[in-house]
């Protein structure tokens, strides 16, 4: 992790967001706290701001959070999303990561972990709260161990043109379902062939078949 990181707070209570926004005010590693109250506000500011690091609350006036969770990663494959909400909720944990999020907390968690929670995603971990519930946890461990190597260590935008990959789609078609350039996906794809272990479109396409990949 490396500088100082621009962070946003999701929440539709004031008082929580202007109280965490108040204990990273303080670290070392925030430049700047932005912070939100609404799914069309969070992905607006995540992209236009380039946020590095999102506290998403689920539960917002205009949707959901995990919607805009995957919203965000769509646009900022390379933002971080830590999902902070009162739902020890199985179902809603495996949806949070499925979507992307790297981390799950509880809000009844002491605010200190929060943060180092934060700190953790933002330098690359995943994270399950201490006060996940063994339901919750057992489920949230099941879907992180559900990729296989190398697969488990891609970005989310690496996911998405592998599974286009396997699909068999082109270049072309891929940078169209994706919002890019077809230049972005050609220079996105060494660094996927090089985790792969492959050489060409071809190799990673049949590898991520074997996987269950496009399925």
């Amino acid at each position: 992790m490396n500088g100082e990181l621009r962070v946003l707070v999701v929440d539709d209570h004031p008082v929580v967001r202007r109280g965490l926004r108040a204990m990273l005010s303080g670290e070392h590693w925030v430049g700047e706290v932005l912070e939100t109250g609404t799914v069309a506000a969070a992905v607006r500011t995540a992209v236009t701001e380039a946020v590095d690091l999102v506290a998403m609350d689920v539960a917002l006036p205009d949707g959901d959070g995990i919607d805009a969770t995957a919203r965000i990663l769509r646009a900022r494959p390379d933002t971080k999303v830590l999902i902070l909400t009162m739902a020890d909720d199985e179902d809603i944990a495996t949806r949070a990561l499925r979507a992307g999020a790297r981390g799950y907390v509880l809000k009844l968690t002491d605010p200190e972990t929060v943060v180092d929670a934060l700190r953790a995603v933002a330098a690359g971990s995943i994270v399950l709260g201490p006060s996940v519930g063994s339901a919750l946890l057992t489920a949230a461990s099941r879907e992180l161990a559900a990729l296989p190597a190398p697969f488990d260590q891609l970005t989310e935008r690496e996911r998405q043109i592998v599974t286009l990959l396997a699909k068999g789609d082109s270049n072309a078609r891929i940078a169209r379902q994706l919002g890019v350039s077809e230049k972005t996906i050609r220079n996105q794809l060494t660094p996927l062939f090089t985790k792969l272990g492959v050489t060409d479109r071809v190799q990673a396409a049949l590898r991520a078949r074997d996987a269950g990949f496009g399925t």
